[in-house]
């Protein structure tokens, strides 16, 4: 070691730690997730992934389940909000698409986004941006509830179908559908051969594609619904509550 090495504090020679802090471990607790899924993350396995005794933890949140709280959380805050005043079409794309993306990093917090009895800020202000953008277009408080169920159960399935795909991105069906065909005779399954031939195996196709297809087609059916209120037309509800006059031609 040379005279200007020995020279140096401790503190320069070695690699400074970062002080541990909840926000330290809740971003160490989605590491652990991200990696290895949800099932994975525990106590013990969090203070390998933070370089910490398991103690240590809880001197900054009191238990795992307070972790879980804190990590769905800034899953939430990761998603874009809607903005006040904007188009709600538009605002509600827009999010939908953010909660996608964030949902394909973050694949074990489908199953925990709406679970939590002790939500956080961020889930908070998320929801009611999202309600409020509902609002400002003219929904109702009943048909807001039913709109914001219907977007956020096929925004989570969606992620969820996808994220279980044996495939991802374009071009990437075939390596997978090919070998399948391969097993039967086509007369044995003529439907899904003409699916799989004329559609999926078609050069720059993408399951991802599918998600603005049916995001679009709830969005046109509650603007006809939208409309349907708004122009006087009577809302006598069939089914599900919702109003007759908005879904016939």
């Amino acid at each position: 070691m040379s005279e200007d090495e020995m020279s140096k504090p401790d503190s320069e020679n070695h690699e400074k730690r970062v002080p541990l802090s909840r926000e330290r471990v809740l971003r160490g607790a989605i590491a652990v997730a991200d990696a290895a899924g949800i099932e994975a993350l525990t106590i013990r396995s969090l203070a390998r992934e933070l370089g910490v005794k398991p103690m240590a933890i809880y001197y900054h949140v009191p238990n795992k389940s307070a972790i879980l709280d804190g990590i769905v959380d800034l899953v939430f805050a990761e998603i874009e909000l809607p903005a006040n005043g904007g188009d709600w079409r538009s605002e509600l794309v827009r999010r939908a698409n953010s909660a996608r993306r964030v949902l394909s990093r973050h694949h074990w917090a489908i199953g925990l986004m709406e679970s939590r009895r002790s939500p956080g800020p961020a889930t908070l202000r998320h929801h009611d941006a999202v309600i409020g953008t509902l609002r400002r277009a003219g929904f109702s408080v009943e048909m807001t509830a039913h709109a914001y169920a219907l977007l956020d159960s096929y925004v989570y399935g969606f992620a969820l179908q996808e994220a279980a795909m044996p495939f991802q991105g374009a071009d990437t069906a075939a390596d997978v559908t090919e070998p399948i065909m391969q097993r039967f005779s086509t007369d044995q399954y003529p439907h899904l051969v003409e699916m799989a031939t004329e559609y999926i195996l078609q050069p720059g196709y993408d399951f991802g594609d599918e998600f603005e297809f049916g995001l679009v087609i709830i969005l046109d059916a509650l603007t006809r619904w939208l409309l349907g209120s708004t122009s006087g037309i009577p809302s006598t509800r069939q089914g599900a509550g919702l109003p007759q006059s908005g879904f016939t031609s």
